[in-house]
């Protein structure tokens, strides 16, 4: 059982709210009973609670941190920025895995309002008008990190995916592919890769080349979906694209895999380009020609920028744009 701050008060032969205020330092308290209430927490390895805490002191530590898929690896890149600059300012991470459904985010974001966080660090595949309302609504400082976050009236930190889109775009026209397929998640097409799918078109527009909406095909967002669909793509004689462009690495080494088993070689025969420049981009053969985003440092900065809020400080720029690079490897030419 368990250690109360009543047990300490009963060991120590003093009041409950004496016992608060060695704890938070919060009043002045006389050397002697302050070594004696030290002494029972000591012994007992009392931990006060943290949200009576942070009601006490009028100021919470922790920070509430909402992902949508915390077993993927660019999440993990995100976090480790996060966790890492949250210790350094001696914040505790709540971490909150809303396996990208609106209904677990809303339940996450009213259990963090609920433990008083200070600031709340949204990530999302698709940010949601229901869910941005609730948080604004609360006045708990928050920042997002989104592909769609700038559709709202937010703090966000992350690149630019309609310029990332076009640099793609225009990387592979230069490269002379003709036929060009796009292969886009499909629970988020419509929002969060369209700034992608954008900027591949401007960049069409200024070749002077005319964009086909059918080359662009709709799938799950994981390697074996994009394995299955090539393989079946492939299979029913369908005229092999001069390039294919995933908007997700995962997505991209699914084509690689499914290529490379129905022999037909990367990049001689089919080029191939990811998103994301995650872990499997330099694990795969051949390695992955990706756009790397810089993880860490979106993690990173944006709870600085969270922390900065929490303690007051005027930020005047909503929207902290990273820069991204498109990292060459073999599976293009």
């Amino acid at each position: 059982m368990s250690v109360t701050i009543k047990d300490v008060a009963r060991m120590a032969g003093v009041s409950i709210s004496t016992v608060s205020r060695v704890i938070n330092n919060s009043k002045p308290v006389s050397n002697d009973i302050r070594e004696r209430v030290m002494d029972v927490i000591k012994t007992t390895s009392y931990v006060p609670n943290p949200v009576a805490r942070s009601l006490v002191l009028k100021k919470s530590n922790f920070i509430g941190v909402i992902v949508p898929d915390i077993s993927n690896y660019k999440i993990g890149e995100i976090l480790n920025g996060i966790e890492e600059i949250g210790k350094m300012y001696d914040y505790d991470i709540l971490l909150c895995n809303s396996y990208g459904e609106l209904e677990e985010e809303i339940k996450y974001i009213n259990l963090l309002i609920n433990k008083q966080v200070a600031g709340i660090l949204f990530v999302s595949w698709n940010l949601k008008k229901e869910a941005v309302d609730i948080i604004t609504a609360s006045s708990i400082p928050s920042v997002y990190v989104a592909k769609n976050a700038r559709e709202f009236d937010v703090f966000s930190v992350g690149i630019d995916h309609e310029k990332a889109g076009y640099d793609v775009g225009r990387y592979l026209l230069t490269k002379e592919n003709e036929d060009i397929m796009f292969i886009s998640p499909d629970h988020t097409s419509q929002t969060i890769n369209s700034f992608i799918i954008d900027g591949v078109k401007r960049a069409f527009s200024e070749s002077g080349r005319v964009f086909e909406e059918e080359h662009i095909k709709y799938i799950k967002a994981d390697t074996i979906s994009a394995y299955e669909f090539m393989t079946d793509y492939i299979k029913s004689g369908n005229k092999l694209p001069d390039a294919v462009f995933a908007t997700n690495d995962d997505m991209a080494a699914g084509v690689i895999n499914a290529l490379c088993d129905s022999n037909i070689e990367v990049p001689e025969k089919v080029s191939v380009v990811g998103y994301d420049n995650t872990k499997i981009s330099s694990i795969i053969r051949p390695a992955l020609t990706t756009v790397e985003q810089p993880l860490y440092d979106i993690g990173a900065i944006s709870i600085r920028i969270l922390i900065k809020k929490v303690e007051g400080f005027e930020m005047k720029e909503k929207n902290i744009t990273l820069p991204h690079n498109i990292i060459e490897r073999q599976s293009s030419i």
